[in-house]
């Protein structure tokens, strides 16, 4: 079984992403990138706010972005970026198929191969 991805912990990282980096959505999620200046690392972080719902959906929401980022980013993540995805009300709810390919949609667009550029 691979290591996950090293997590964003601190809210400057989160702020640095929502400042200065490029950002997708999808019905499923948000997602925002940067560079980190690390060499090839990539970091992930997950966030989900109160618009989400009650302790419990938002708990479940971040939980199926871990490992939804835990099955995708390995392979589709550029090496030296960071990354924060973001919950919607959706994310909890939507089929687990639907959700990976949200993923994928967003990582192509925000990476500029091909989609409808965010």
């Amino acid at each position: 079984m691979e290591r996950p991805l090293p997590r964003l912990r601190y809210r400057k990282d989160f702020l640095r992403l929502r400042r200065r980096g490029r950002s997708g959505a999808a019905p499923g999620l948000v997602l925002q990138t940067a560079p980190n200046g690390l060499g090839s690392v990539v970091r992930v972080g997950f966030t989900a706010s109160r618009k989400v719902g009650n302790a419990v959906k938002r708990n479940r929401a971040r939980r199926r972005l871990v490992a939804l980022a835990d099955s995708l980013l390995p392979q589709l993540a550029i090496p030296g970026r960071d990354y924060v995805l973001i919950a919607r009300r959706e994310t909890g709810d939507r089929p687990w198929d639907q959700l990976r390919e949200d993923l994928a949609d967003v990582l192509a667009r925000v990476h500029g191969r091909g989609g409808n550029r965010s």
